[in-house]
């Protein structure tokens, strides 16, 4: 947690009365999820609720409570309110801070979110492996991630992602294996995309996968370009060195 900032922006999260009596937030409902599931929110937490303006006991909110009803099943709750609630707390303009997503119209995405899943992800998970089979793309909504290989033992970071980046798209074409590892830095919030979920958006909303298929195709465009112009600037510098 981050003490209290002023965030205007966010008119739909949370603030928290922690245990030091500092309130944290405000924060979206996937934090707030994760924070529950690391221990760190309790049932009788104060969270505030900025779309109800007041302060409730965290096990009195109804998107909450499911959480505290039966501690041993905690887990499997968390993931089914990540994958639903969550979504649909979320509001358009956090969506639109991801890159692929920015030019899309608020029934557009409204749409699109039927086929989004919302994970959180802890410090030092590894969300995909080098070498396995991919079948789902990735993009950042909260924290930071590493793109890294490891050869001989030694980790070598290629890449660091942060909010409104994304990755694993070619798995949603060829589900073929994966090129890099993907390690969450700090904890993390991301929106998966499934190969299975895109297929079907296809069919139920074939102008919006078109629209998402184009952001990506642009985006990837852009990176090729500038992995070209290392490449030949790379090239002169070797030569130069002769």
């Amino acid at each position: 947690m981050s003490p209290e900032q002023d965030t205007p922006e966010q008119e739909t999260g949370y603030r928290i009365w922690a245990a030091d009596n500092v309130v944290y937030g405000p924060v979206e409902l996937p934090s707030l999820v994760a924070w529950i599931k690391d221990a760190r929110v309790t049932a009788d937490t104060w969270v505030f609720s900025e779309a109800q303006v007041r302060w409730s006991k965290a096990a009195a909110l109804s998107e909450l409570s499911l959480f505290f009803r039966h501690p041993a099943s905690a887990a499997s709750a968390a993931d089914e309110a990540v994958s639903s609630a969550a979504l649909k707390g979320l509001d358009l303009g956090v969506l639109r801070r991801v890159k692929l997503l920015a030019s899309f119209t608020d029934e557009q995405l409204t749409r699109l979110v039927q086929s989004l899943e919302v994970l959180s992800i802890r410090q030092w998970s590894v969300v995909v492996k080098q070498g396995d089979n991919g079948d789902a793309m990735f993009m950042v909504l909260g924290g930071e991630l590493r793109v890294r290989l490891l050869i001989d033992g030694h980790e070598s970071i290629l890449a660091t992602l942060g909010p409104g980046d994304f990755f694993g798209e070619i798995s949603l074409f060829d589900q073929g294996p994966r090129s890099a590892d993907i390690v969450a830095n700090v904890d993390s919030i991301l929106l998966k995309v499934s190969a299975g979920a895109f297929d079907k958006l296809m069919e139920d909303a074939p102008d919006v996968a078109a629209r998402f298929l184009l952001a990506t195709t642009r985006t990837l465009t852009t990176r090729i370009r500038a992995d070209n112009k290392r490449y030949r600037d790379s090239i002169h510098i070797a030569r130069a060195a002769r």
